[in-house]
């Protein structure tokens, strides 16, 4: 704990934490994991953003994203610590802007209807970013995540921010948004140039 941190705790300042991870996973049979993301959105928008409601979709999340360790091959993370909250929400409003700006459709490449099953089964990349902002300090999810066993203690972590209600803000955005749009490896150099091997 830094000097500055060591006096706002002092002065019972509450310890705003604000993150963003990205994992990219890759290999055959990605359908399933698509699926479950566009769960978590749908629910999301039916329950309003309600915070609780997403919590306990970050806890399935995590679970499915745990269970395919195997088929991780980048991931990158990024946070910032505040000790006021009005600059803590800037910063996670920040966060989910820019992650909801990232490879984003044109209007003319909308697709016409269902997503066919033998379309999901040929998603082989997918790019997950979660950002969210807790109160406190958990090592946990303030390290370099771009490694394993860090990245597997960050996905038990997260689902606990929900467990012990210390969870402030929740947003999960994942690409392909479409999944007749793969994602090449160039646009996965372009728009997640922070993605580093795992």
């Amino acid at each position: 704990m830094s000097l500055r941190d060591s006096f706002n705790s002092l002065t019972g300042k509450s310890r705003f934490v604000v993150s963003r991870l990205f994992i990219q996973l890759s290999g055959t049979g990605m359908g399933p994991l698509w699926g479950q993301l566009q769960q978590f959105q749908v629910e999301a928008n039916r329950s309003d953003g309600d915070l609780n409601v997403m919590g306990e979709g970050l806890v399935s999340l995590c679970e499915a994203l745990s269970r395919r360790s195997i088929e991780w091959t980048a991931a990158a993370n990024e946070g910032e610590v505040f000790w006021d909250e009005g600059e803590a929400a800037d910063y996670i409003n920040e966060l989910f802007m820019d992650s909801a700006s990232r490879y984003v459709l044109e209007e003319d490449e909308e697709p016409n209807g269902d997503q066919s099953t033998l379309t999901l089964s040929g998603v082989q990349t997918i790019v997950v970013s979660i950002a969210w902002a807790y109160i406190g300090a958990i090592p946990d999810l303030e390290a370099n995540l771009a490694e394993v066993e860090a990245l597997k203690r960050a996905l038990i972590a997260l689902p606990n921010l929900h467990f012990s209600h210390q969870l402030e803000a929740l947003q999960v955005h994942f690409c392909p948004v479409r999944p007749e749009h793969p994602l090449s490896p160039d646009q996965l150099l372009e728009y997640f140039p922070e993605l580093s091997p795992i």
